[in-house]
């Protein structure tokens, strides 16, 4: 069920789900009433106890939605491209403090972050949809600048799978414009063509904001356990997930 999954604080989770667990977006034509089935076993597995992950419709921007105990958990769609529900905030990025969230990929970047607050609070949680757009327009930093604006301090990082640069082959003029603003992004494939290297991207993005980062995953296109719109555009979607074990009682 998870390519990645560690206890990254006292009470705080992150993990990252493959594709043994399933599909779990709405958007890609699968059934709605399996697609919320898996997301239940999901919280089930992990212990929610009730509490449902929130998910967003992610538009390769760079908004950032602040979610709270009244948020829709975005469990029912009825708009074609929605990744999560018409009552899911739209955004690329989203910040809560404490309450448990969920980005989905399949070959973009799914960044994880952590950040404390004073003893006895609850920590500052938050999930990036980071595709070639959302990096060349920062939504990686303007996620962080969010989560220090909630009190967050000590951040911390976990980028998971996504497409690597030695795959993600782009034309000439694209990876120009976007290594223009992430330098960091310009790469050349295995094939010796332009390429985007989009984790080294957002890694660069999460140093220069001075967060520390922990892991990162494996390549989509490459490791056939996840899934990957660039092996095969009918797939689904895995997710980066972030969590406490506080309950609201």
């Amino acid at each position: 069920m998870f390519s990645w999954r560690a206890e990254v604080r006292p009470g705080v989770w992150v993990a990252f789900t493959n594709a043994a667990a399933g599909n779990l977006a709405l958007h890609v034509g699968d059934s709605p009433v399996d697609v919320r089935r898996r997301r239940g076993d999901l919280e089930a597995a992990v212990g929610l106890a009730g509490r449902p992950f929130r998910y967003m419709n992610q538009v390769h921007g760079n908004e950032v939605a602040v979610i709270d105990a009244a948020t829709p958990a975005g469990h029912r769609t009825d708009a074609p491209g929605a990744d999560a529900g018409t009552d899911a905030p739209t955004a690329d990025a989203m910040v809560s403090l404490g309450e448990p969230l969920a980005v989905m990929v399949a070959d973009c970047v799914p960044v994880v972050l952590v950040g404390d607050r004073a003893a006895g609070e609850a920590p500052v949680l938050a999930v990036v949809h980071a595709g070639r757009p959302g990096v060349a327009s920062g939504v990686v930093p303007a996620a962080v600048t969010r989560m220090r604006d909630h009190g967050a301090a000590r951040l911390t990082a976990w980028i998971g799978p996504s497409v690597c640069g030695r795959c993600y082959e782009v034309p000439e003029d694209m990876r120009r414009d976007v290594a223009a603003r992430v330098p960091a992004a310009w790469c050349t494939t295995t094939r010796g063509t332009p390429g985007l290297d989009l984790p080294a991207a957002v890694r660069s993005q999460l140093q220069d904001a001075g967060v520390a980062v922990e892991y990162s995953g494996n390549c989509t296109l490459e490791d056939v356990r996840l899934f990957s719109y660039r092996r095969d555009q009918d797939t689904g979607r895995f997710a980066g997930l972030v969590w406490t074990d506080r309950t609201d009682e």
